[in-house]
């Protein structure tokens, strides 16, 4: 059975489609298709991905343009093994009775700061996610 993590933020249009992003990298450097599970969403969903956070994944070699914020179930988040969010609160999107684990990565949100800060955050969120990889599968960089 997959574990499954859950990037989760307000939007889902910034720091959880980047998160998302590099995960996705992971899972296929690793080789971990079948062992790793990934959703993404928000609990108030923009219309798109915002520009910055387009730019600056560009900027790494990864296209998120064609994505699109959705809203995260009450569902889908029961069944997840990880939730990380990113610097929002999960009380609104955890049932009572969950048994995951829950991670907030307490990351501000660059929405509008500057490309600089978006690149800031891009960077942290790179980071945790090799180091949340590393964790799971019990190895280090």
């Amino acid at each position: 059975m997959a574990t499954t993590l859950a990037f989760v933020c307000v939007q889902n249009a910034g720091r959880s489609q980047m998160a998302t992003a590099f995960a996705e990298r992971e899972v296929a450097a690793r080789g971990l298709e079948t062992e790793i599970e990934l959703l993404t969403g928000g609990t108030e969903p923009a219309d798109h991905v915002h520009e910055e956070a387009i730019a600056a994944m560009e900027e790494v070699g990864i296209d998120i343009g064609e994505r699109t914020p959705r809203e995260v179930t009450f569902e889908e988040i029961r069944r997840a093994d990880y939730v990380i969010t990113m610097g929002c609160s999960a009380e609104d999107v955890c049932p009572a009775g969950w048994a995951g684990e829950n991670r907030d990565w307490e990351l501000n949100d660059p929405d509008g700061a500057g490309r600089n800060a978006v690149r800031a955050t891009r960077d942290k969120i790179e980071r945790r996610v090799g180091e949340l990889f590393d964790e799971l599968d019990g190895t280090e960089r």
